[in-house]
């Protein structure tokens, strides 16, 4: 392996325009365009290229199309896991999800991040904070899931939020930046 995209995959700054990174991109976005021009009759179509994209796929997996990620081996999916249209996952540090996670229309789920100051920046070095997220999670339309987050089991991502704190289990989340609206009882 390459020593920048070891650098990415340690969580470290790292050079994303190194050959074998930008090849890596390359091919995911060659696998995101195989699985976006699927019809939605070939189910097991989608779910070859799915496994073919993501780094772990546990179970069944559903992802409309379309979707776009930067380099789908960073991505795991439990059993039961749902993406509505147009999602997007800039991978470039680990994207995980429990089991029974919904997502609706456009979620965003960002794991590249750059640095503070702005000479540092202009050297064109990024790097990743990873993002996961628990079993039985609904995130709603549009919501934003930024660099280093976690999502507790059971928690409910408003429509539109921008999550940049955790989110504790059985939690409702909303707001830009996402708060705490209120917790989830066991009557619900």
């Amino acid at each position: 392996m390459e020593r920048e995209k070891e650098r990415m995959l340690a969580g470290e700054a790292y050079d994303p325009s190194a050959p074998e990174l930008a090849a890596d991109r390359r091919r995911a976005r060659d696998r995101c365009r195989r699985y976006n021009a699927t019809a939605p009759t070939e189910t097991d179509r989608r779910d070859r290229l799915l496994g073919e994209l993501f780094g772990e796929v546990r179970g069944d997996a559903t992802v409309v199309p379309p979707f776009r990620c930067d380099y789908g081996y960073n991505v795991g999916v439990g059993d039961g896991f749902f993406a509505n249209y147009g999602c997007v996952f800039l991978d470039v540090a680990p994207v995980a999800f429990g089991e029974n996670c919904q997502l609706g229309p456009g979620v965003h789920v960002y794991t590249a991040t750059h640095p503070i100051d702005p000479d540092e920046r202009a050297a064109g070095r990024e790097f990743g904070d990873p993002v996961a997220v628990g079993d039985d999670v609904w995130i709603g339309g549009r919501a934003v899931l930024t660099p280093g987050v976690e999502v507790g089991d059971g928690a409910v991502v408003a429509a539109g939020a921008v999550v940049v704190d955790d989110v504790p289990a059985r939690t409702v989340v909303g707001g830009n930046p996402a708060e705490v609206i209120r917790e989830i009882d066991d009557d619900e």
